[in-house]
C-alpha cells in the first residue's frame, strides 16, 4: 500500500470560531496540526504519497507541510474551487494517483481521530477482492451516524442513514470514515459535479452488485466535529489513550511545548496542552484543555475541557468550563462560562461580565 487521499476540504463550521481563520484539519491537537497525525500514522502503516483534497483555506496546508518530505512522505495538492462533496473530491485527485485499475487507494476523513489498523483494513481488502472496503466500528447511539450491516462474511448489505426509530436501528455498525478503493472505482465517480460517497456512490455500488467489504474495528475512534470532542480527542492524544507518532513529546498528564511559561504552582492536569508562546500564570489551574501559541491564562484562572485560542487572554479568576475563546479574545477577570460557551474571535468580554449563582 503506496498511495492514499486525505479529505480536507470542509468548513468545519460546528468547530466556529475555531475555524474562522484555521481550516478544520489544521487546528492543533496535542500540540500540531491535526492533520500531522493522520499523516504520521498513514506513513507508519506504509504509505508514501498522499493527494490532500483541499477547499476551505486551502492556502494554508502547503506552507506548513511543503512537499511532505519532513515526515517520509510525497505530498501533492488539489483544490476544488467549489465544494464537491466526499466523492467528488476524491474523483477530482484521481489524475494524481499513480495505481493501476486494481490497485487500493486508502481514502481518509479529516476529522477523524482513530486507531484504526489501517494495515489490516488494506489485508482485508485484498484477501476479500472487494471493490471497496470500509472501516467500520460500533457504537452505543448510532442515531446520528449512517449504519452499515453486513452479512456473516463481512460483506455490506446495506446503507441505512441515520436511523429515528427502534425498529430501523438493525445494527450498530456504522461507517467511520476510512475506506480501501479499488482504484478503477475511484475513476467511476461521476467527475465536475458534487457527489456524496455516503449518499451516492456506495448505494449505487451496491445496487450494481458491486462487492463492498466491511471491517468492524473498535479500537480507538472520535469524529473531531464538535469543540467538545476536539478537545477531549487532543487531550486522550497527550494522555496516550489515542494512538499517534507525531505527539511531541512524551504522554502523560500534561504537554507543555518548548517556549511556553507555566507557572511553578499552576496545575496542569487530564491531558492539558499548552502551546509554543503560550503563558500560564501562578494559581492557574487547567485540566483537559488546549491552550493555544501565543495565549494567556492569568493568575487564578480555572480553566477544564476548554480551548483558548492563538494569542487569546483569560483573566484572573475566571472560569471556564466545557468553553471555546476564539483567537486573539479577551475574556475579563472574575468570569464564569459554562455549557458549550463560544467566544468569538478578537472579541472584549469585560471583567465581572458573566456570573453563575451558585445553585446553577
Amino acid at each position: 500500500m503506496t498511495e492514499a487521499i486525505l479529505l480536507v476540504g470542509g468548513k468545519g463550521t460546528r468547530l466556529r470560531p475555531l475555524t474562522v481563520n484555521t481550516p478544520k484539519p489544521m487546528v492543533p491537537a496535542a500540540g500540531v496540526p491535526f492533520l500531522t497525525h493522520q499523516l504520521a500514522r498513514a506513513r507508519a502503516a506504509g504509505v508514501e504519497h498522499i493527494v490532500l483534497a483541499t477547499s476551505y483555506l486551502a492556502e494554508v496546508f502547503e506552507p506548513y507541510f511543503g512537499d511532505g518530505s519532513s515526515l517520509g512522505l510525497h505530498l501533492e495538492y488539489v483544490t476544488e474551487e467549489e465544494p464537491l462533496g466526499t466523492g467528488g473530491a476524491i474523483r477530482n485527485v484521481a489524475d494524481r494517483l499513480r495505481s493501476g485499475p486494481d490497485e487500493p487507494v486508502l481514502i481518509f476523513n479529516g476529522d477523524i481521530l482513530t486507531g484504526l489498523d489501517i494495515g489490516a483494513l488494506v489485508s482485508t481488502h485484498r484477501s476479500s477482492g472487494a471493490d471497496v472496503s470500509l472501516h467500520l466500528t460500533r457504537v452505543e447511539d448510532p442515531r446520528a451516524f449512517g449504519l452499515v450491516p453486513t452479512d456473516p462474511s463481512g460483506r455490506v448489505t446495506a446503507f441505512l442513514e441515520k436511523p429515528q426509530t427502534p425498529e430501523e436501528i438493525v445494527t450498530d455498525q456504522i461507517n467511520a470514515g476510512a475506506y480501501v478503493f479499488r482504484r478503477s472505482v475511484v475513476d467511476m465517480i461521476p467527475s465536475g459535479r458534487p457527489v456524496s460517497v455516503e449518499r451516492e456512490t456506495f448505494p449505487d455500488l451496491l445496487s450494481s452488485g458491486a462487492h463492498l467489504q466491511g471491517m468492524v474495528d473498535s479500537t480507538y475512534w472520535l469524529d473531531l466535529g464538535t469543540p467538545q470532542a476536539f478537545v477531549r480527542g487532543s487531550a486522550d492524544l497527550v494522555m496516550g489513550r489515542a494512538p499517534s507518532p507525531a505527539v511531541p513529546g512524551r504522554c502523560g498528564d500534561r504537554l507543555v511545548l518548548e517556549s511556553a511559561t507555566v507557572a511553578a504552582d499552576a496545575k496542569l492536569t487530564g491531558g492539558t496542552v499548552v502551546c509554543a508562546g503560550a503563558t500560564v500564570h501562578p494559581g492557574a489551574r487547567v485540566d483537559g484543555s488546549v491552550v493555544l501559541a501565543g495565549a494567556v491564562v492569568e493568575e487564578g484562572a480555572v480553566i477544564s475541557a476548554s480551548l483558548i485560542g492563538e494569542r487569546a487572554r483569560v483573566g484572573a479568576r475566571t472560569v471556564l468550563s466545557d468553553t471555546v475563546v476564539g483567537d486573539g479574545a479577551t475574556v475579563g477577570a472574575d468570569n464564569e462560562l459554562r455549557d458549550g460557551a463560544r467566544v468569538w474571535c478578537d472579541a472584549v468580554l469585560p471583567a465581572g461580565a458573566v456570573r453563575f449563582s451558585s445553585d446553577q
